[in-house]
């Protein structure tokens, strides 16, 4: 019994009318998505680095040559707000790990591009993240992994 079945337990307890089944999946998700994001954060922390930081890298690595995008364009893959990228790109953009040019396309925009630095960074840090995710998985067979992904795309349609 986890955490999870305890707490249908008590609400079955409490409101025996009540079909409380969507907890059983819906805290499990929260709680394994809790659990990933903490195990993801130590891998970057040994790194000197943060979830953030690697999201913004990885996703200039991903662009490939010349690894740039436009702040716009950067802020819907990551799937973060403009405001917050703004922020994380003065941070990245201080310890050197990116750099803004002008837009050749529009005179009033700017591009973003990843520095040597920052694809080193990438480099470095990739491999053991991935490690941290296939131990995170090592529970599931390989078909269990992939009818997991395929079940969950299904709940975040486009994620």
């Amino acid at each position: 019994m986890d955490h999870v079945d305890r707490i249908l337990e008590q609400w079955a307890r409490e409101k025996p009318g009540l079909d409380v089944s969507p907890m059983a999946v819906i805290g499990r998700l929260g709680r394994a998505a809790a659990s990933v994001d903490a195990r993801l954060a130590a891998t970057f922390a040994s790194h000197g680095i943060d979830a953030a930081t690697f999201d913004v890298l990885a996703t200039l690595t991903r662009q490939g040559a010349p690894y740039e995008l436009t702040p716009a364009a950067l802020a819907a893959d990551a799937m973060i707000t403009s405001s917050a990228v703004a922020q994380r790109l003065n941070r990245l953009e201080g310890l050197g790990y990116v750099s803004r040019h002008p837009d050749p396309a529009d005179g009033r925009g700017k591009i973003v591009r990843l520095t040597a630095h920052g694809r080193a960074v990438v480099e470095r840090v990739l491999p053991d993240h991935l490690e941290t995710e296939r131990a995170v998985l090592a529970p599931l067979s390989d078909g269990e992994q992939a009818q997991l992904a395929e079940l969950l795309s299904r709940l975040a349609p486009g994620g």
